[in-house]
């Protein structure tokens, strides 16, 4: 009996373990793949000439690989105004929203294109692109198998919850500002080493009971694990999606909002919004 009881407390540490593994081999072809066709973070330098670097976070909604295949709605759009306007450009994937931002910050990047909304906090710090698409926050949790419900049904329920975000995630006000509203301790875990993948892939393991994170990524991770894991729970309104450019760089600012302008009109952009967005109407930034 302890033998059987020990096996069941064991089985998520095994699954958690062969997606490590799986996320691992990912993450190694995506290094591949960046040498070949990409830059590297590692010994960066600026690509000099008319090309454009782009720092893009590695997401299912940003930019991912499986097996021989790049997508993601921010790359594959990048894609089209970069053909659009003859303009090359040089992706150089990035994990952590962090480094990310500090990149731009630096200057290694021209522009970042990552799960960040347009708030007023973040202006203060980075100039943004017109919207690109909507999103908003939910929170992942694990079902009871029992009953195939979730703990948490709406945000009163928070309160003495342990909540995980990505480090560099603006989630972190509105977290706290939402505990002052229900008038309870919400606890925030930042999280300075995994992305978002990794931690719904921690709820899933029964590593961490709740995480954070853009509800198109919860949505997209949730399609394998909708018998275990709920994303209903909305943390945060519907906001801005934008990409993030220095704040020095008001001219690549105004190019970039009128080539996305340009994409927008495209049957390209409409059949790009149907693939990635097919339950989430996108039509409030087409204009």
């Amino acid at each position: 009996m302890l033998h059987n009881n020990t096996k069941a407390k064991n089985t998520p540490l095994i699954i958690y373990a062969i997606l490590l593994i799986i996320a691992v081999v990912a993450m190694i072809a995506l290094k591949r793949c960046g040498n070949a066709h990409f830059g590297t973070k590692a010994g960066f330098a600026q690509s000099g000439g008319d090309t454009l670097d782009i720092g893009i976070e590695y997401s299912p909604i940003t930019y991912y690989t499986y097996n021989d295949t790049l997508g993601g709605f921010d790359y594959d759009l990048l894609r089209l105004i970069s053909s659009q306007q003859q303009v090359p450009m040089k992706f150089h994937p990035i994990v952590t929203l962090e480094k990310a931002l500090d990149g731009v910050q630096k200057g290694d990047f021209d522009l970042v294109a990552a799960q960040f909304p347009v708030t007023a906090q973040n202006k203060k710090q980075f100039l943004f692109t017109d919207p690109v698409y909507l999103d908003r926050q939910v929170l992942v949790q694990r079902k009871d198998p029992k009953n195939g419900k979730a703990h948490v049904k709406s945000q009163l329920d928070l309160a003495g919850c342990t909540l995980h975000i990505v480090k560099g995630s603006p989630m972190k006000e509105r977290i706290e500002g939402l505990s002052r509203e229900i008038g309870s301790d919400i606890h925030i875990v930042v999280d300075d080493v995994y992305g978002p993948e990794q931690l719904f892939l921690q709820v899933v393991t029964s590593e961490i009971d709740y995480a954070v994170m853009n509800e198109a990524i919860a949505t997209s991770l949730a399609k394998n694990y909708a018998k275990k894991v709920d994303v209903n729970t909305a943390i945060s309104f519907s906001q801005f999606q934008s990409w993030v450019i220095n704040k020095r760089n008001a001219e690549l600012c105004d190019k970039f909002n009128e080539w996305l302008q340009q994409a927008k009109e495209s049957k390209q952009y409409q059949r790009l919004t149907a693939r990635y967005f097919p339950n989430n109407n996108q039509n409030d930034i087409s204009n």
